[in-house]
């Protein structure tokens, strides 16, 4: 049997003293928040809950609608639409949550609250280079997701026997969707030791959560897909790499909602030979911003691309960030990102 345990004695002993000596406690995750970041905060929640305590779930604004399933998602509260009672609650708050992101930069508009707030924090996430000032950080940037991390550190704190099905589902589903099915980022013996404990302790269907993640999109939405694909794929020659433009006119048109982009990143590189893929997708709101996700596959890393060209960062594999500026803009500066990594990685075959 694997050790699960990832906190050493005394932080298990902090946490534990943080958690009890709180009454009012606060959860919140990163803009745009995908299955991981939901699935951490109410998985992490619905632990906290069995310590007596009623914490607040705060996202910066709108989740995916294909997350819209999960056991609890009702009361997550969007920022951008409350912002007055999540300013009241951060100002009141005794202890706050940081689930999956590295930097208060990642919650946007919530950043100036988020850091006003004189309680103190406790991270949980898996991304590399955490500069968050928390009184305890727990990072992992091996895991497959702050899901399996808030997993490991619930049955840590011995609240394996008291998880309900409430609770574990929406971690096996950020765990499900932070690895692309388990296909990447997910070759440990651990992730599948966790994922054989949740399906013996809740009995789920993971096949129906699959579908209702994977299989859950409109008509509007595979017709997009398809044409993003068929029209808007850009293979550069050469360099194993390709960016898709995916602007407001063209999502207003196919009747866009919150995540029907998602996962569309990883499709070119079903391309036999493709190592690098990037999406710039426009903003539909803000003029002069596009939102950039790369994703890349084995030692091709995209993290520094997203980093020196994009004003981001992430993972190894699986990196965002944002351009602000027009779309032109945004293509031609792909076009450079494209053309250093491929003058960079010459073993590129």
């Amino acid at each position: 049997m694997v050790n699960l345990n990832i906190l050493n004695d005394a932080q298990v002993a902090e946490l534990q003293e943080l958690i009890r000596g709180a009454d009012n406690i606060v959860l919140c995750c990163h803009k745009s928040p995908d299955g991981d970041a939901i699935g951490s905060m109410l998985g992490w929640a619905g632990f906290v809950r069995t310590m007596g305590k009623n914490p607040m779930l705060i996202a910066p604004d709108a989740y995916p609608d294909f997350l819209k399933w999960m056991p609890g998602v009702e009361k997550i509260v969007r920022y951008d639409k409350h912002k007055d009672s999540v300013e009241t609650a951060m100002q009141k708050a005794d202890l706050v949550f940081c689930l999956d992101f590295n930097s208060t930069k990642r919650v946007l508009d919530l950043q100036q609250p988020l850091e006003q707030s004189t309680a103190p924090k406790v991270l949980f996430d898996h991304h590399e280079a955490p500069d968050i000032d928390a009184a305890l950080s727990v990072s992992f940037p091996n895991m497959s997701s702050t899901c399996e991390l808030v997993f490991r550190v619930i049955c840590q704190l011995g609240g394996y026997d008291t998880m309900t099905r409430n609770t574990i589902l929406p971690l096996y589903a950020g765990m499900m969707t932070d690895t692309g099915g388990f296909t990447y980022n997910s070759n440990r013996p651990e992730v599948f030791q966790i994922i054989a404990m949740m399906l013996e302790k809740a009995h789920f269907d993971k096949d129906k959560i699959y579908r209702n993640v994977y299989n859950n999109y409109s008509e509007w939405c595979i017709r997009m897909r398809g044409y993003v694909m068929s029209q808007k794929l850009v293979v550069i020659e050469g360099t194993h790499a390709c960016y898709y433009t995916l602007t407001k006119e063209e999502m207003r048109k196919y009747h866009f909602c919150k995540g029907d982009a998602e996962g569309l990143v990883n499709e070119p590189l079903r391309i036999k030979g493709m190592r690098l893929s990037i999406s710039l997708r426009e903003d539909t709101e803000k003029e002069n911003t596009v939102w950039v996700s790369l994703r890349s596959v084995d030692q091709f890393y995209c993290n520094g691309l997203a980093e020196m060209f994009f004003n981001g960062g992430g993972h190894k594999n699986a990196a965002g960030g944002r351009v602000n500026g027009t779309m032109d803009e945004a293509v031609q500066i792909t076009h450079q990102a494209i053309l250093y990594f491929a003058t960079h990685l010459p073993n590129v075959k």
